[in-house]
């Protein structure tokens, strides 16, 4: 198995900061190294909505994680592999994105079944100040926010926290030179020569109520080619600069161990910036480049929730988001959080349909349920507009085609299905989270991102899609997405 150059320099990274660190030198009492292995299986059906054959994954797979992590004084490093193997192409990582990857026509976007990987390496610092919950880390690393709109993503970083009972603040710069795996030689196009500049502070300013700023920017300067010159799958067709900052409060909401009887969440965010655009046209089966075009865009959007605690061990919500036609989400985002009120997390706009805020609206009604800490389960039900009927949204879990009755076309038989002119109704969708908990893990607390579940459970997430007629009519009426996690960590 070949190892492309970006890996060899992750690896030889990750060994020198490993053993030229003083952190490993003395191990702590602490738990330093380990092994969580994950048995995943998937079924899924239909992911093209039937307008073509395919579209289904019936599979099992086999995740090893290795991991060591070490401290001395103020200094820190982590490093975790990983190594898969699977009898198909399915999704053991909650991080990873709809895999888009396995329909591209580069071989160096397409997912194997088998392959090696580096998650993370880093080294740490939290010497600035006298606070526990501070520190500096380099390398790839975990970036995450609480509810995942923002940041969720493994990515190479510079990135300081500071966690505190009364502040919370997080600033850094990270950007993707490689996705450190031995199939996915590439980047895809959006990543490459993309930085991203982020910060954010909050503030708890009474008792169990949190109220905060966020900003983000991404500056894109990556190359988009010369009008008449040939574009293939892995080259630029936009870039730009584009800034974020948004206000957000909330109750705690995402932490599932608060006892508020009513839980809140509320943010609003604008985007604006500028874009370049490379027009392609198609000239006897190639795809040539034309004229650059360059626009001001700008946009919106909110996501609101309020949760209710009948019990203990009962809790009913709802939750409401709208991101404008021209909006878009940083493309750090997993959408994934403890919106529910469980330690499970769960997809905002469906394990199933997985929508990203982009000329999208979504109402959703959930109840969850958590013994201990040894079960939790949540039910949710996901409605999904367009908010302009006459736009595209952005990415989601659905992979629907237009067929193309010229089989020599290649390029028109794999097009995205266009949506119907005027209709605004995505769809809706019904979501199952159920996991059973066996026991607790002790880990470094420097290790709370990276590793954010107990030492072993059993889990299943599912969702089921009703499309609705944005899609037309020549589509499946139902198509499914679930999963069957066993973790284990040695």
């Amino acid at each position: 198995m070949t190892l492309n150059p970006f890996v060899k320099a992750g690896i030889g990274l990750t060994f020198a900061l490993l053993w030229s660190c003083p952190t490993l030198a003395a191990l702590t009492d602490e738990k330093n190294f380990g092994l969580e292995t994950k048995i995943t299986a998937q079924s899924e059906d239909d992911r093209d909505l039937g307008t073509r054959s395919g579209g289904d994954v019936n599979g099992i797979g086999l995740d090893l994680r290795p991991w060591v992590y070490g401290e001395r004084g103020n200094w820190s490093a982590y490093a975790m592999g990983q190594a898969v193997t699977s009898s198909d192409i399915i999704e053991t990582d909650t991080l990873q994105q709809s895999d888009t990857e396995q329909n591209s026509s580069s071989d160096a976007r397409k997912q194997d079944k088998s392959y090696l990987a580096l998650r993370e390496f880093w080294v740490g610092y939290k010497g600035f100040t006298a606070y526990p919950g501070e520190q500096l880390k380099f390398g790839r690393q975990r970036l995450r926010n609480d509810d995942g709109t923002w940041r969720d993503t493994n990515i190479e970083a510079l990135a300081w926290t500071f966690d505190t009972t009364l502040l919370k603040a997080n600033l850094g710069a990270a950007e993707r030179f490689s996705e450190y795996r031995t199939d996915l030689t590439e980047l895809a196009p959006e990543d490459k020569d993309r930085l991203h500049l982020f910060g954010d502070i909050s503030a708890q300013w009474t008792p169990g109520q949190w109220v905060g700023l966020r900003a983000h920017h991404t500056h894109d300067d990556g190359s988009l080619k010369h009008q008449g010159e040939e574009v293939d799958a892995l080259d630029k067709t936009q870039n730009g600069d584009l800034t974020w900052l948004g206000l957000e409060a909330n109750s705690d909401a995402y932490n599932y161990r608060n006892t508020h009887t009513v839980n809140y969440w509320a943010s609003v965010t604008g985007m604006s910036g500028k874009r370049d655009k490379l027009a392609t046209s198609t000239v006897d089966g190639r795809n040539l480049a034309g004229a650059k075009a360059s626009d001001d865009v700008d946009g919106w959007a909110t996501d609101l929730g309020v949760r209710l605690r009948l019990d203990p061990n009962w809790q009913v919500g709802a939750a409401y988001s709208r991101a404008s036609a021209n909006y878009q989400q940083t493309g750090l985002e997993s959408n994934r959080s403890n919106f529910t009120g469980t330690r499970s997390r769960v997809h905002r706009f469906g394990e199933a349909f997985r929508g990203e805020m982009q000329n999208i609206q979504s109402a959703s009604l959930f109840g969850s349920w958590q013994l201990r800490d040894e079960y939790d389960a949540s039910l949710v039900y996901h409605k999904f507009w367009r908010v302009d009927g006459n736009k595209p949204i952005g990415a989601s879990g659905i992979n629907a085609v237009q067929n193309n009755e010229d089989p020599t076309d290649a390029l028109l038989a794999s097009t995205a299905l266009p949506m119907m002119d005027g209709k605004k109704d995505l769809g809706q969708e019904m979501d199952l989270v159920v996991t059973k908990y066996f026991k607790q893990g002790l880990l470094p607390a420097a290790l709370s991102q990276s590793i954010d579940e107990p030492s072993a459970l059993v889990r299943f997430r599912g969702g089921v899609f009703k499309p609705g007629d944005a899609y037309g009519k020549g589509v499946d009426s139902y198509m499914h997405r679930a999963f069957v996690d066993v973790i284990w960590r040695f």
